[in-house]
């Protein structure tokens, strides 16, 4: 029996916010939320209006790497998103501290997810960075399908088993039309602090040619850095303190222009209001 394709739903666009970008992965464990983290960071010391919206309702690790971990208020029906290094954020994190676990099934997850996207007074954003969870389940599907997503990305290690995964999340992405702003290959290389040779550490190019092999862009290689490690412990992601040629800043980069290609080619997104 063939799988019955997504049903189509009206994707209403979050009032304020401009564009959605979508950080995924196949698999667990290769960054995915660091990334997330550091290109909103990134975004924001470029001169854009950034939010962060912390999707991965399991596993909500932003409040630690952006280093701060507070109650938003509510106004109303809105609740305030926090604001840290002039990004704006919410999370999992901010509402259930500590290690309590969160056992939720499908109908839970897409409340709350509606909740973060459509109950949150995001203001005026140029980007929205959404940090999914891993996989292709019932949060990622959620959000797919009733957000206005402007693009996704697909984050992986140069791995061979993280790869075949990251296959898998280009299908989910393009099975439910969301346009493919490109493929992040993460931990790419690592520099010896002592004699500067590059050493592979999880082999190297496999995230280019996994792009090139389903058209799609590559977007960047991040090297496997110990100061990505601990900004992300110490909640002070190391874009801030991002030089012109550093690799976050030129992702940020490539995100901004892949962004401009797709919603040339798609068309604006007319706000509600407008």
């Amino acid at each position: 029996m063939n799988p019955q394709p997504p049903t189509e739903v009206q994707k209403l666009p979050i009032s304020g916010v401009k564009s959605l970008i979508a950080v995924g992965s196949g698999k667990g464990g290769v960054g995915k939320t660091t990334v997330a983290v550091n290109l909103a960071v990134a975004l924001g010391q470029l001169g854009y209006k950034a939010g962060l919206m912390d999707a991965d309702v399991y596993g909500p690790n932003v409040p630690l790497m952006m280093g701060i971990n507070q109650t938003p208020l509510a106004f109303g029906e809105r609740i305030q998103p926090l604001d840290q290094y002039g990004v704006k954020l919410m999370s999992m994190g901010f509402l259930n501290p500590g290690d309590k676990p969160l056992v939720w099934r499908g109908p839970m997850l897409h409340s709350v997810i509606q909740q973060f996207l459509r109950g949150v007074d995001w203001g005026d954003l140029d980007y929205l960075v959404i940090d999914l969870p891993p996989g292709t389940g019932d949060v990622q599907l959620s959000l797919i399908q009733t957000a206005p997503i402007t693009g996704a990305i697909v984050v992986t290690t140069p791995s061979d088993v993280s790869l075949e995964d990251a296959r898998k999340a280009v299908s989910m992405f393009r099975q439910v039309k969301v346009p493919l702003l490109g493929i992040i290959e993460n931990m790419s290389y690592l520099t010896c602090p002592h004699c500067k040779e590059r050493i592979d550490v999880f082999s190297h190019g496999g995230g280019r040619r996994t792009a090139e092999q389903m058209q799609v862009h590559f977007l960047a290689e991040l090297p496997l850095d110990p100061r990505v490690r601990i900004g992300g412990d110490t909640g002070k992601p190391v874009a801030l303190e991002a030089g012109e040629q550093d690799p976050f800043l030129a992702l940020a980069r490539n995100t901004v222009a892949r962004v401009q290609e797709v919603q040339r080619e798609t068309g604006p997104k007319i706000e509600i209001g407008e």
